[in-house]
């Protein structure tokens, strides 16, 4: 089978296309034929050496991605869930090696769940560590609940825009920050406020807040606590931003941490029937085949991109 291998961290230069044997479905696992996989910004800074590289490090060969959608072409023993011809979807063995990028990926069963039939390949991918991300942030940390007044940073990103439409679902009051360009689609993903973080200070024109989901870290954190009431929730999400965080937080009476993704077929299960209802929906800005898997990753790597970036197989 085809793979994407990375020969060592640095620059895009390092992803190599590549054969490779196809792994077997062990007790648990499936293998899936992958027709879609999305790249996330924790791709890029792995493959800079940063963020997973040091989980990684000593794997060979490194195969980037955990985000997938595709058929089930074989599944292990002990496997009841799923069968040959099953559309999948998930995030596969998160934060460890999913490797992605690739024809045929094995995953554990309980990392998947099934496709809508409403939603392509290529929407089903996007709506995998982004909006677990939103949803595992939302729903299982900060348990908001109707009524509460949120803050969204980046709300035009990849877990921003799933956050605003889950935070939405749930009947949360919705601000989401984005460049005005994206005022309009922000606004269209069901935001009650949107403030153009180029000409407004945030905490100028909001306040009393429930809860921030921070995708900045760094001075971002600061900025975020002056917005929320005390007894209410800053979750950060960059690796690397926790350093003073829980005191900074304490201090003002508010419960800061950092938060990271984990796979669960069963919170994709969630999604999936929020997917299939419309109720959420995924916003794909581009696709890419297998063989331009660089500029996948310096559009993603831009920090502009508008909802998800997909990659065909």
């Amino acid at each position: 089978m085809k793979a994407i291998t990375l020969n060592g961290p640095g620059g895009t230069e390092q992803l190599r296309v590549t054969e490779l044997p196809q792994r077997v479905a062990q007790d648990g696992e499936v293998v899936v034929q992958v027709k879609a996989f999305s790249i996330n910004p924790v791709d890029i800074k792995t493959r800079n050496g940063k963020a997973l590289m040091g989980r990684l490090k000593d794997e060979n060969p490194i195969i980037l991605g955990w985000d997938i959608s595709g058929i089930v072409t074989a599944v292990g023993a002990n496997v009841t869930d799923f069968k040959e011809g099953d559309a999948v979807f998930g995030m596969v063995n998160f934060p460890g090696h999913g490797k992605a990028y690739a024809e045929y990926v094995v995953s554990p069963a309980a990392h998947l769940t099934l496709k809508p039939g409403n939603i392509s390949h290529e929407e089903a991918a996007a709506a995998t560590l982004a909006a677990l991300t939103a949803w595992q942030a939302l729903v299982t940390h900060a348990k908001i609940k109707s009524g509460d007044k949120i803050l969204v940073h980046a709300a035009a990103g990849g877990v921003g825009h799933y956050a605003v439409q889950i935070a939405k679902y749930l009947g949360a009051h919705v601000t989401g920050t984005s460049s005005a360009a994206n005022k309009e689609f922000i606004l269209g993903l069901g935001a009650d406020v949107h403030i153009d973080y180029k000409s407004q200070r945030f905490e100028e024109v909001t306040g009393g807040l429930d809860l921030v989901l921070d995708a900045f870290g760094g001075d971002m954190i600061e900025r975020s606590l002056e917005v929320i009431k005390p007894g209410g929730q800053l979750i950060t999400l960059p690796t690397g931003a926790v350093e003073g965080l829980k005191e900074k937080s304490e201090a003002k009476g508010i419960n800061g941490y950092h938060f990271m993704v984990s796979s669960n077929g069963k919170d994709m299960a969630s999604l999936a029937e929020l997917l299939e209802k419309g109720i959420v929906k995924s916003h794909v800005s581009q696709v890419f085949p297998f063989t331009e898997i660089v500029k996948a990753h310096q559009q993603v790597e831009t920090g502009r991109t508008v909802g998800k970036v997909i990659v065909r197989p």
